[in-house]
């Protein structure tokens, strides 16, 4: 079957056209074959086919599904194909059928073509994709707003394509061969100034500079009589060299970057809200807004929501977004900026940006290191897809500006308590501004939550009730919560409470006395007992963004059991949210609140104790968390914990994982709140206890970001061993990052810094670190070179661990200097030792290394059980890189003894996890794969990392 959108809609089967019926049931099969293997939803197809549905759109939907089916069959196709799902429709496609998919295809391998410098080959692939255009694509057929956005990006990506053939031509020297169909796109797109340029070049380059100025005069006629504008700088300068009769080249051939990651389709958006009520205008110009993105060409829209805190911006921002979710196919990402967050932890462009690469699935190898070049990396990522983008909780423009999205196809949603007005100005974002609700939709509100004949059985209590809350959403959530919980109380006496409340209260204004939160706000806090509101307000101190019960225990030096019932107690109040299993959250509002509370209630030396119980919570956990990930890493000497502090008992590593997962976020918060609000100590200790945790999850930008936060601490501190510990990690960071020249600076700084603390243990584990950054570029003599002056630092030190740790080392950099005995004869003297000791981790490292060197000599039977031995261990420490790392290698062990099968088997599942923790070793094993289904396999002579 040929499936044709890239012109008139056409089907053809055995070498004749299918027919396809009337234009609304040819629609249909249009929104089908544009997201072809995907379910379409009916009323996606709705809206496609209709500007003004039929009372029943979803049967003349299935009529006319069937009907395609019919035709399909009736020409000798498989009907079969076009599928009911239960969310919609599906047409599956094969390989080859679809024009569309095929000439995406083509430009991909004409892009790689590029980038491997083969330019005729990419010239022909460009030439293969463009010759499958036969007009404007679905031509002839009437689409709506939501095929039309589709349709856009589609011949954006086709004009590119034109752009970079002709350049890729060029470039061969071919300037005559696509002088023509430059001039027929000039006349279609004509106030495209790449398409100018590419034809001035042309002609220049054919001999004829003439035409090429004519080009120039024409260009710069229509953009000042249409625009009112001149040519732009390209333009301008490409028509002053011609004039000059200077040698006018080509722009380069554009070549494909890397791969990111591997695709994947975010859905970050929070829960939908219960209830959600009201807003019908502000939804319908948001429905309006997305409606028209397809009138502004290149342009990426933008709305921004704004208004006072709690008129419900999020509310409205999340309902909406899942309202339109399925017109954005490739996903939608979320994030709160804390713009007006209490603690004044405002969210960075550079951390957002990061969270968006991160739920993009880019692999932490492929993320550059400067923030501008990860924008730079985001807008490509976003470039081909059309995804909704929720910035929540924006303080100003330079908050959101570096997060939009550089090239049509996606929506940008804002909400923000600022107009954002330099937003609409400069990039001409659509403001949609909330206002308190009206009495008739703050009165549907409550009723949604609380019934209508609750609401209508008491009329005067409710308008009291709605007066009182201002017509505020977030007040009168918090009221209807509250009436909600006491289903027996009359309305009226929760309005009395409410008024007199109001009436002892300092005035809390947003905007004017009208809009008096602290009164909602206070009326809740009054009900609480004393020790859940001495809860509450402490809760407005911890880092967040959340909290556990354990760690609120140690905030309000209380046992845990006291404080789960508490935290019950402030859900009840809707005062925070059980957001997860034993996890609690809060509003923004409810924080800043709960900050001031404890400002006005608790003494200074009060808020400061709990604040240091907290951080010895996090400090003293992390640290036992840590001991059991690995028994014999170098752990800190630490205070005892402040009495009150609860240390949550973790029973082995599987536990200590679980807890380093759930907390990541917080532990990162905690460090730095504990650097900002003077407990150096603490933030250089957390940063150091956390490095295995963060280095085994490859999160090595979060380890750079928390040591150069611990290495100014240890300065403030004046602390040199701390500095030490600092320098060391921000060495491994950069390290794995593959910023090699940082790594070593930071490591021969912290060798100066433990020798002049005379700490060879220091200096040796720097000198084993110094060794690895070495073998990254294959310099294995002067690794090798390092590990035994750390072999020598550990045997002065009597440190029988390190000594066979860094023996391991001189034995895996003989190894790769192909002195595979010699290896033999390091690794096993290591192994003896680590197994005396009971060093697993160290004995996991071995074997690997003892596994290679079997491996080279031809002992394959060796080298199996060695890497067998060694992939078991690092599973029990939950170390997902060396358990894949090391079936890597016992499938490089079964291929040596002749085994493809169980080859293949380990080569698999090393695979899976690279893939799953998004590591850039999964090239290396599908390679391995690919020369396996070829019938060879010749292993890669990549450097190899010190073990």
């Amino acid at each position: 079957m040929e499936l044709r959108v890239l012109g008139p809609l056409e089907v053809w089967h055995a070498g004749a056209s299918v027919s396809l019926g009337g234009p609304r049931q040819r629609a249909v099969l249009a929104a089908l074959l544009v997201r072809a293997n995907d379910v379409v939803t009916a009323q996606y197809l709705t809206e496609v086919v209709w500007e003004t549905p039929p009372a029943s759109p979803e049967s003349n939907i299935r009529t006319y599904v069937a009907g395609l089916r019919q035709r399909l069959h009736q020409a000798g196709a498989d009907g079969s194909r076009l599928v009911t799902e239960a969310g919609g429709y599906l047409f599956r496609v094969f390989p080859g059928e679809l024009d569309m998919q095929t000439f995406s295809q083509l430009i991909d391998r004409a892009r790689q073509a590029q980038d491997e410098a083969e330019l005729a080959r990419a010239a022909e692939c460009y030439q293969q994709a463009l010759g499958l255009w036969r007009g404007n694509p679905l031509d002839g057929l009437p689409v709506g707003a939501r095929l039309w956005a589709e349709l856009a990006r589609l011949e954006e990506r086709h004009l590119s394509a034109v752009e970079q053939h002709a350049t890729t031509r060029m470039a061969l020297g071919e300037h005559d061969g696509v002088i023509g169909e430059l001039r027929r796109l000039v006349l279609q797109h004509p106030f495209r100034e790449n398409l100018w340029s590419r034809l001035m070049l042309a002609l220049s380059g054919a001999g004829r500079p003439a035409e090429a100025l004519q080009a120039f005069q024409d260009a710069r006629r229509v953009l000042r009589d249409e625009l009112g504008a001149e040519p732009g700088r390209e333009l301008q300068d490409l028509h002053q060299r011609i004039l000059r009769q200077e040698a006018v080249a080509p722009p380069p051939v554009p070549r494909a970057a890397p791969p990111a990651g591997p695709v994947t389709v975010p859905r970050q958006l929070p829960a939908d809200v219960r209830g959600f009520a009201a807003r019908a205008a502000e939804l319908a110009r948001l429905d309006a807004i997305l409606a028209s993105t397809g009138e502004h060409g290149t342009a990426v829209p933008v709305c921004v929501v704004s208004g006072t805190a709690g008129v419900g911006k999020t509310a409205l921002a999340v309902h909406w977004a899942h309202r339109v979710s399925d017109r954005f196919p490739d996903g939608q990402l979320y994030v709160n900026l804390r713009g007006f967050d209490p603690t004044g932890a405002t969210m960075s462009p550079a951390e957002a940006v990061r969270g968006f690469l991160d739920a993009l699935a880019v692999r932490p190898d492929r993320i550059p290191a400067s923030p501008e070049a990860q924008i730079g990396l985001y807008r490509s990522l976003l470039a081909d897809r059309r995804m909704l983008v929720v910035l929540d909780n924006a303080r100003d423009i330079e908050q959101v500006r570096p997060l939009l999205p550089g090239a049509p196809g996606s929506l940008v949603l804002v909400t923000s308590r600022n107009h954002l007005t330099g937003l609409v100005a400069a990039e001409g974002a659509h403001p949609v501004t909330l206002d308190l609700l009206t009495v008739a939709d703050a009165r549907e509100m409550l009723a949604r939550r609380l019934g209508t004949d609750r609401v209508t059985g008491e009329p005067q209590a409710v308008d009291e009730i709605i007066a009182s809350c201002a017509r505020l959403p977030l007040a009168l959530a918090v009221a209807g919560a509250r009436a909600d919980t006491h289903p027996g109380f009359p309305l009226g006496a929760l309005a009395r409470e409410l008024r007199d409340v109001r009436a002892g209260l300092d005035v809390f204004v947003i905007g004017d006395a009208a809009t008096d939160v602290r009164a909602i706000l206070s009326w809740s806090y009054r009900t609480l007992s004393p020790a859940a509101a001495r809860l509450f307000r402490l809760l407005g101190l911890h880092p967040g963004p959340d909290t556990a019960a354990p760690a609120a225990a140690s905030l309000a030096g209380l046992p845990p059991h006291r404080v789960r019932l508490l935290l019950a107690e402030l859900a009840r109040a809707h005062l925070v949210v059980e957001h997860a299993p034993g996890r609690y959250s809060f509003h923004d509002l409810l924080r800043a609140y709960a900050a001031e509370l404890a400002v006005e209630w608790d003494s200074e030396p009060d808020r400061r104790a709990a604040v240091r119980r907290v951080l010895d919570h996090y400090l003293h956990t992390a640290r036992d968390a840590c001991r059991l990930l690995d028994p014999h890493r170098e752990l800190l000497t630490v205070e005892p914990a402040e009495s009150g502090v609860d240390c949550q008992p973790l029973a082995d590593r599987a536990e200590a994982r679980l807890w380093l997962a759930a907390e990541h976020s917080v532990l990162l918060a905690t460090i730095a709140r504990a650097a900002s609000g003077g407990f150096d100590t603490h933030a250089w200790r957390l940063a150091w206890i956390l490095v295995d945790h963060l280095d085994y999850g490859g999160r090595y930008h979060d380890l750079a970001v928390t040591h150069l936060t611990a290495l100014e601490a240890a300065r403030r501190l004046g602390d040199r061993r701390a500095e030490g510990y600092a320098q060391r990690g921000l060495g491994g960071a950069y390290a794995q990052l593959g910023q090699l020249g940082q790594a070593e600076t930071h490591y021969c700084l912290a060798l100066d810094l433990y020798a002049e603390l005379e700490d060879p243990v220091g200096q040796a584990f720097v000198q084993l670190g110094l060794g690895r950054v070495l073998a990254r570029q294959a310099r294995y003599a002067e690794a090798r070179d390092h590990a035994e002056q750390a072999f020598e630092l550990n045997r002065a030190a009597l440190n029988r661990i390190g000594q066979a740790r860094a023996l391991n080392g001189v034995g895996w950099y003989e190894a790769q200097l192909g002195n595979y005995r010699k290896a033999l004869v390091h690794c096993q003297q290591a192994l003896l030792l680590q197994r005396a000791l009971a060093d697993r981790r160290g004995e996991a490292n071995t074997l690997h290394s003892l596994g290679y060197a079997h491996q080279h000599l031809g002992s394959h039977q060796h080298a199996v059980a060695c890497y067998q031995e060694a992939r078991e261990l690092f599973a029990g420490f939950g170390d997902q890189y060396n358990v894949a790392d090391t079936l890597g290698y016992l499938g490089d062990a079964h291929d040596a003894a002749g085994d493809a099968g169980a080859a293949g088997d380990a080569w698999r599942q090393a695979l899976d996890i690279f893939v799953e923790i998004g590591h850039s070793d999964a090239e290396r094993i599908r390679a391995r794969l690919s020369r396996l289904r070829a019938g060879y396999v010749e292993t890669d002579g990549m450097p190899a990392a010190g073990r």
